[in-house]
């Protein structure tokens, strides 16, 4: 897995939308040092090959080190824990994602209703955690501290701001908390692995929920 990110695509239209929160760390700077981007591309690329072979239960910091052939103390002072160095590793996707809704053609980004924009947010992270549940769950913090973590503050923000466009009078906060839920990665688990919900049952049931939720219509 490479350090380097492909730029973000530039807008298509103002929207008065800003850039929430920054998922990225200073590392991802242009201002980092080659060698501690290679480095830390590096211990990447050794974390990737571990859920390759093992699974995400097999990614722990001592396992990096010997895979990366470097001290232990060099991987927690480049992401701190087990839990930032998970999040490093879904850190492209989520930008991604990011730069899909802020910026990328409708009706996920900018350009299309707010009811459209929900409704293809949610399937656009339905399917990401199709590809990355695993590790979505692997690197989810402790209950405490999950809903004040950067990437799920981003996204909470972002499906606030559409319902507050979608239905200004209701509590926009409360229920954007509340589509979040659905989007779990701890539930979509359940659903899918334990309960043997297919995905298609999950993303017409966003869409089902996004319709009662904003008093429209489901699509055609």
């Amino acid at each position: 897995m490479s350090a380097s990110l492909p730029p973000l695509p530039k807008p298509q239209e103002s929207t008065g939308e800003p850039v929430l929160l920054e998922l990225g760390s200073a590392e991802d700077e242009p201002c980092l040092r080659a060698d501690a981007a290679r480095n830390r591309a590096r211990l990447l690329e050794a974390a990737t090959r571990l859920i390759e072979e093992h699974g995400a239960a097999g990614v722990t910091m001592e396992a990096v080190a010997v895979a990366a052939s470097v001290g232990k103390g060099t991987v927690f002072r480049r992401f701190g824990d087990r839990t930032g160095l998970l999040t490093a590793l879904l850190d492209h996707s989520a930008k991604q994602l990011q730069a899909a809704f802020l910026s990328g053609p409708p009706p996920l980004g900018p350009g299309a209703p707010p009811v459209d924009r929900l409704r293809a947010f949610g399937l656009a992270v339905l399917r990401q955690a199709a590809d990355h549940l695993e590790l979505q769950l692997a690197a989810q913090p402790e209950a405490a501290r999950r809903y004040s973590i950067p990437p799920t503050r981003f996204l909470s923000g972002h499906v606030t701001l559409l319902l507050r466009q979608a239905v200004p009078d209701a509590d926009c906060a409360v229920l954007a908390q509340a589509l979040m839920g659905c989007l779990d990665p701890a539930l979509i688990h359940h659903l899918t692995k334990e309960c043997g919900m297919p995905m298609e049952r999950l993303e017409a049931g966003w869409i089902d929920l996004v319709a009662r939720v904003t008093r429209t219509e489901l699509p055609q």
